[in-house]
């Protein structure tokens, strides 16, 4: 019910005084997971510059072609995985194919659709850079909670990712 509530006063919130405004904790709690989110990224995006010849979005881009059957993604799994729009991959990948990273291929049956495929060196790359990268999310994530507060963030933020998933783009 609540939820439905919650739904409900969003598509109805057309007012300032309309709007389900934050009460004291709530404020606090989300201007905290901005700050945090955000120090968090930027921290682990300069240790990247420091340390690694990746950005954190190529890493990250090579880390989930490492996880995929023959180290290839179709195009718009990988934009969807990454939660990043398929043109922002587009010009990552494209990067990333100068340097010999990551090559495109068309998708096999389908000659629509087209595939991101990891190289050796793209490959050899992430393995360069995976020490760097998990020491720093050790340094500022795991390391700074507790397990029951690093499951709770985990469960949080799947919550969250799912009710984003699900909102349907506004018109305008």
């Amino acid at each position: 019910m609540k939820e439905e509530m919650t739904a409900q006063q969003d598509q109805h919130a057309t007012t300032v005084h309309d709007a389900p405004w934050l009460d004291d904790d709530q404020q606090r709690y989300w201007r905290s997971f901005l700050d945090g989110s955000a120090r968090f990224v930027e921290a682990l995006s300069k240790e990247h510059e420091e340390r690694s010849s990746l950005t954190l979005g190529e890493y990250e881009l090579l880390v989930r072609l490492s996880e995929a059957v023959d180290h290839t993604m179709r195009m718009s799994a990988l934009a969807d995985g990454l939660a990043r729009s398929r043109s922002r991959v587009t010009h990552t990948v494209h990067r990333m194919e100068q340097r010999g990273l990551v090559r495109r291929a068309a998708s096999v049956g389908d000659g629509r659709g087209v595939n991101c495929v990891m190289t050796e060196a793209g490959y050899a790359e992430l393995e360069a850079s995976a020490p760097g990268h998990v020491t720093a999310v050790r340094r500022y994530l795991v390391d700074v909670l507790t397990p029951a507060q690093l499951r709770n963030l985990g469960e949080a933020m799947d919550a969250i990712a799912e009710a984003c998933r699900v909102v349907e783009p506004r018109e305008q």
